[in-house]
């Protein structure tokens, strides 16, 4: 199979879709791969080791679009990127449908057999591509909310950990998750005082017996998340269904109600955001204030640190991606129910219930059309 890899153009998006030692293990089983020039730069992969790997590179991104069986990328296609679909397309990316419907359209319309990192499932219902990334932001969410507590950005003016005689920081987090559960690791570990939501009650248990009286657990409903939120200087917002549009968890209405300069990371952007107040904005311009509050809702955050991101997305995308390339879609749906719960759209239908339901579109079970 011809498998290609091109530069990601997302603002501030510098992860890549293939290190050199998947491309490696690409033509080790007799494929062929095409890298787009300058594509790793940006985690730190240089052309020269992508040559010695055994890809062929090119100068610009259409000519791989245009030559490839299966495209390997880690964010969504862009507008600019629409008119390079092709039917019988393989796309192999993060795709976040539900919160996206112009690329849900054009992806239908182009007939794009799209597999979605984020929706792909084990058979213990592990989200395996989703949990690297997830691993990072939830991290990075304390890294970067403690940054925007700063007065310079808006913040507070508070230490996460205080200093023994001041008060910590109240970091509330919603939803028990990966990332939650990363989040809450990364807080403890800072310091603050940790309380955290979520309506699973036997994770809140897991949790528990992992942090003991480190963090308060509570069970996520309205009233406790307004109480929650009443009192903190950090909230991150982690909720996940997968594949559909983030509930809303975070009313607009708690703002007028929280401290100024307390601070909001919704984690969930890329998938609509769990708060009322979300919209998407950029690493180059990350945050905005609403009724005193600090928003980071920055829908890439593991770009920030892309070496990182790049190495932990790709050891796990790389296993499903061979299985693709070696026995076609079709037969690796057939073979694998896993790698069937990746894939979004299909010949121009819809085969992800989830996202069908997000846009009021008809959805085909995959099953149907293979």
């Amino acid at each position: 199979m011809k498998i290609g890899c091109v530069k990601e153009i997302k603002n501030n998006e510098f992860r890549v879709g293939l290190t050199p030692d998947n491309v490696k293990a690409y033509v080790a089983a007799g494929h062929h791969v095409y890298m787009e020039k300058g594509a790793g730069t940006g985690s730190g992969f240089t052309d020269s080791e992508y040559v010695e790997a055994g890809a062929s590179l090119l100068d610009n991104a259409e000519d791989i679009w245009k030559n490839v069986d299966m495209m390997i990328k880690v964010k969504e296609p862009l507008p600019e990127e629409y008119p390079f679909f092709k039917e019988g397309l393989i796309l192999y990316t993060y795709l976040h449908l539900a919160a996206d419907q112009e690329q849900t359209d054009a992806l239908l319309k182009g007939k794009v057999n799209a597999v979605a990192y984020e929706t792909l499932q084990e058979k213990d219902n592990s989200l395996p591509l989703l949990a690297p990334m997830s691993q990072i932001a939830g991290r990075l969410s304390i890294q970067e909310g403690a940054k925007y507590l700063e007065k310079k950005y808006g913040g507070e003016g508070i230490l996460l950990a205080g200093v023994p005689g001041t008060p910590k920081a109240n970091v509330v987090i919603l939803g028990g998750g990966t990332v939650g559960m990363n989040a809450c690791k990364i807080a403890v570990g800072m310091g603050a005082n940790v309380t955290i939501l979520d309506i699973n009650l036997k994770r809140l248990e897991e949790l528990d017996n992992r942090f003991g009286s480190q963090i308060q657990t509570l069970v996520s409903s309205d009233s406790n998340v307004e109480r929650s939120v009443k009192n903190a200087d950090l909230v991150i917002g982690s909720v996940l269904i997968p594949g559909a549009s983030t509930p809303k968890l975070f009313k607009k209405k708690y703002l007028k109600e929280m401290k100024d300069g307390a601070v909001f990371v919704d984690v969930a952007i890329d998938q609509g955001g769990c708060g009322e107040s979300s919209h998407v904005t950029t690493h180059d311009d990350p945050v905005y204030t609403l009724d005193g509050v600090v928003h980071y809702c920055v829908g890439n955050m593991p770009g920030a640190v892309p070496r990182t991101s790049t190495i932990a997305l790709t050891n796990a995308t790389v296993r499903y991606g061979l299985q693709i390339a070696e026995a076609g879609l079709e037969e690796a749906c057939r073979k694998s129910h896993v790698i069937a719960t990746g894939v979004n759209t299909y010949e121009g239908r819809l085969t992800n219930e989830n996202v069908a339901a997000a846009h009021g579109y008809e959805y085909t079970d995959l099953k149907e059309l293979i």
